[in-house]
């Protein structure tokens, strides 16, 4: 019974921006637990690369191609997708991007990028997808949120206000969709090593606060990601609304 709780098996697992980082490992653990996935990026070539990968697990993967920032698009795309017979059980809002440049120098177009795809996208898509699975009564959303939600750097205020928006949004998601059978909840990722930090985790200045920093004393590994995701793809977390888990390494617990 309890291993039933975490399996995934006929489920369809929809993954934006998950053509590398913590999309694609979030898309490898929802597969390795039986889900079918489906990649979303902008990039067809990346796309087909982070698919074949996961094939190569005797995963089922399909893509499709769309800009989260882009509504009237990706809508077309998300309905098209459930009338070939893919119906979204599971929706990892993932898609982000990252600005960074001191507040008072930061031109308005970083901004608004920042915030179309970081914030609006995860509306965009939540929303586009929720209406599929309110018709039928249950589904899970997944957004990504970020120690960000909590805490702030220097030169990133813009993605901070952004996944601080993620984490509120979460909740007001739970509040008007939990009543129509569906779970909203975010996974808030500490330090991880992936393209969108590069610059961070070849910096040894930074190398070394981070670990001295976090508890755990190390950078997130991007398999550090598939249980939470799993648990909340899953029915062993059927109770579980508008909350957001940090994978930190305890960063967000201490001072």
């Amino acid at each position: 019974m309890a291993n039933n709780l975490f399996d995934l098996t006929g489920r369809t697992a929809l993954v934006t921006g998950g053509g590398q980082g913590i999309g694609l490992a979030i898309a490898e653990g929802l597969a390795a637990a039986g889900a079918g996935i489906v990649l979303n990026g902008r990039n067809l070539d990346k796309l087909d690369e982070a698919a074949e990968r996961l094939r190569q697990t005797g995963a089922h993967v399909t893509t499709a191609i769309f800009d989260v920032t882009e509504h009237a698009t990706l809508r077309k795309a998300i309905d098209a997708l459930e009338a070939g017979g893919a119906a979204i059980d599971i929706l990892v809002n993932n898609a982000g991007i990252q600005r960074r440049r001191r507040l008072d120098e930061l031109n308005v177009d970083d901004w608004q990028t920042v915030m179309r795809t970081n914030v609006d996208g995860v509306f965009y898509v939540g929303q586009a997808v929720a209406r599929h699975m309110i018709a039928r009564g249950r589904g899970k959303i997944i957004n990504i949120a970020s120690v960000q939600s909590e805490l702030a750097r220097p030169t990133i205020a813009a993605y901070t206000a952004s996944k601080g928006a993620v984490r509120n949004l979460t909740k007001g998601m739970c509040a008007d969709w939990a009543p129509l059978g569906l779970q909203v909840n975010a996974i808030a990722p500490g330090y991880f090593a992936t393209p969108l930090n590069r610059t961070l985790h070849e910096d040894p200045a930074f190398d070394a606060w981070l670990r001295q920093r976090t508890p755990a004393a190390r950078w997130g590994r991007l398999e550090d990601l598939h249980g939470v995701a799993v648990f909340l793809a899953s029915s062993a977390s059927d109770f579980v609304n508008g909350q957001t888990l940090y994978v930190d390494g305890g960063m967000t617990a201490v001072v």
